[in-house]
């Protein structure tokens, strides 16, 4: 049995090694984003409006309509358009 466990901790330890690997790549990639949203800033560029542009790319088209379409609906409701 202990060669099972000693099998079971090297693959645990595999596995955490790898997730710290990529939260390590992941802190530099937030940075580096970050950096980008400052470059657009002061280009002049909204880093709020480029973050919705984002949003809305990820999404399907057919949800980015309806949620376009709710929203038109939900001002006219409340009188903002």
């Amino acid at each position: 049995m202990p060669e099972v466990e000693n099998l079971a901790g090297e693959q645990l330890r595999s596995l955490i090694d790898r997730i710290e690997t990529l939260e390590e790549e992941k802190t530099g990639i937030t940075a580096d984003i970050r950096e980008i949203y400052g470059e657009a800033k002061s280009s002049g560029f909204n880093p709020k409006v480029i973050r919705q542009i984002i949003r809305l790319r990820k999404m399907d088209a057919h949800d980015r309509l309806e949620q376009e379409e709710l929203l038109q609906l939900y001002q006219q409701a409340i009188g903002m358009t």
